[in-house]
């Protein structure tokens, strides 16, 4: 009994953070498209601060990223293909891999690494010093001036920072790996281009999007749990960072069973 107690409780509280989370993107979604003239100037500034600390300023790292594995992927590849006979093989590994999978996957995991967390304790350390109780106080929405740029803004930036680490893994990797080997830059790009499909560039954007929104809900969720103690503040953006990476997880999987079964 106490293990079905336990499983429904645990059942119970993982749908009410499903909930929760997509009513925060739900309601970030409708409040952009319907009432984003309210407050315009504000709302904008705040969103594209969101956008140039979350896409910009991790170019650095994500530069870095990109580069390493795209030298990983590629010297596996020429490695490979020479035994197979088919050189040409070379764009769809690397289609399959960069563009569908991993672009999506290692953007998402650095934005909650770096932005989601802020976003977490961000919103809890406001909570705690009532700066959001203010915002009510002055008749601002919370919600409206604190949640809906943080999401929009994620959701923005990780479609950037995707394409950005697929274009670099893809030109680096042969840089770094391919050059000097028989396959030539013209018969690599060629056969990248050939084995890149309308599906993956659609399904690797709608990845982007996806994530980008389940990012921000869940951080923004999980910064505004925060009630009274400044101990909650890292708890409840521990809990954003996991939660975040089981949903993205998930729904890659489901995405990709969806596009490619």
């Amino acid at each position: 009994m106490q293990v079905l107690r336990y499983t429904g409780r645990k059942t119970l509280d993982v749908v009410e953070v499903l909930r929760s989370v997509w009513s925060m993107v739900i309601y970030s979604i409708t409040t952009l498209v319907f009432r984003f003239n309210l407050g315009r100037r504000a709302y904008m500034s705040v969103l594209l601060k969101q956008i140039y600390f979350t896409a910009f300023e991790t170019l650095p790292i994500m530069t870095l990223l990109s580069i390493v594995v795209g030298l990983i992927i590629v010297t596996q590849a020429v490695n490979i293909l020479p035994r197979l006979g088919d050189e040409m093989l070379i764009g769809e590994i690397v289609v399959w891999v960069v563009v569908r999978e991993l672009g999506p996957l290692f953007a998402a995991v650095m934005v909650i690494a770096r932005s989601g967390t802020a976003v977490a304790s961000e919103l809890g350390t406001m909570k705690i010093s009532r700066v959001i109780t203010s915002l009510e106080v002055m008749g601002i929405e919370p919600k409206h001036y604190l949640v809906m740029p943080r999401v929009m803004g994620l959701a923005v930036s990780l479609p950037v920072l995707t394409f950005y680490f697929d274009v670099l893994s893809i030109l680096s990797g042969y840089l770094l790996a391919g050059f000097g080997k028989r396959i030539t830059f013209s018969v690599y790009l060629s056969s990248i281009v050939e084995a890149t499909g309308f599906m993956d560039i659609w399904a690797s954007l709608l990845k982007s999007v996806f994530f980008g929104l389940i990012i921000g809900g869940v951080c923004t969720y999980r910064g505004l749990m925060v009630r009274s103690s400044i101990t909650e503040v890292p708890q409840q953006t521990t809990k954003a960072v996991i939660e975040s990476l089981g949903m993205v997880f998930v729904a890659n999987g489901l995405i990709t069973f969806v596009f490619y079964s």
